[in-house]
């Protein structure tokens, strides 16, 4: 927004169209934070959910988290993720999850990374998936609840632009109206959004659908809350 149009803004007493852009960005740095992470000392806090397919990886920047293959032993109750590494003992409601993050699998059309939220056990639990091609079943929300994955999406875009760089990802996730806000690059401007209440607590979590990817500079904020 040019200078010219805010002030034309002000002038004819519209400044609250403005307003919660402003908002919203002070709503992503409000909450306490939890954990940061950088697996310097290795990923102890980490519960993947198959143990053989991620590392500790060192680079010339320093570790990484690395999902090294593509499809793991772990099969879960529905159609959902295999890749996943949940954070250890941390339970929240409103949070803030962001990451690092670097696609290594080939490219192809689904080519992704997901990042877990609300998760009280493998049937019930959110995810977003950041796929290179949009459909009903890639680049989209999920909810998993005790059947596969259902999309619940009320926005996206045509594709999450994967390439072999570094990429930054965020969820931000507000029990009380149920909203969920997906951030890629630009932390600014959603790239995804829902509104679901399903679920008002869970564990953390990152990884991919059923490719690779490598993780750094993880950090949760949010309210801590107890198991139901």
């Amino acid at each position: 927004m040019n200078t010219a149009f805010r002030l034309a803004l002000v002038v004819f007493g519209l400044t609250a169209i403005v307003v919660p852009s402003l908002a919203d960005e002070k709503k992503h740095a409000d909450l306490p934070v939890i954990l940061e992470e950088d697996f310097e000392n290795g990923a102890d806090r980490w519960e993947p959910t198959d143990p053989k397919a991620w590392t500790v990886k060192k680079l010339e920047q320093g570790a990484v988290y690395s999902q090294h293959e593509k499809r793991s032993k772990y099969e879960p109750p529905f159609r959902s993720p295999f890749n996943i590494a949940l954070l250890k003992d941390v339970v929240v409601s409103d949070c803030v999850l962001e990451a690092k993050v670097r696609s290594t699998h080939p490219d192809y059309g689904h080519r992704d990374v997901v990042l877990v939220f609300g998760y009280q056990d493998p049937a019930h639990f959110y995810y977003v998936h950041l796929g290179k091609q949009a459909d009903d079943h890639a680049n989209q929300i999920f909810i998993v609840n005790e059947a596969p994955r259902t999309k619940i999406s009320l926005t996206s875009t045509s594709g999450t632009n994967w390439d072999d760089a570094w990429h930054h990802v965020k969820v931000v996730r507000r029990v009380a109206d149920g909203s969920i806000e997906i951030f890629f690059d630009d932390m600014e401007k959603p790239v995804m959004t829902a509104r679901d209440k399903a679920f008002t607590w869970g564990r953390v979590g990152i990884g991919t659908f059923d490719d690779t990817s490598e993780w750094d500079h993880v950090k949760v904020s949010g309210i801590k809350a107890e198991k139901r």
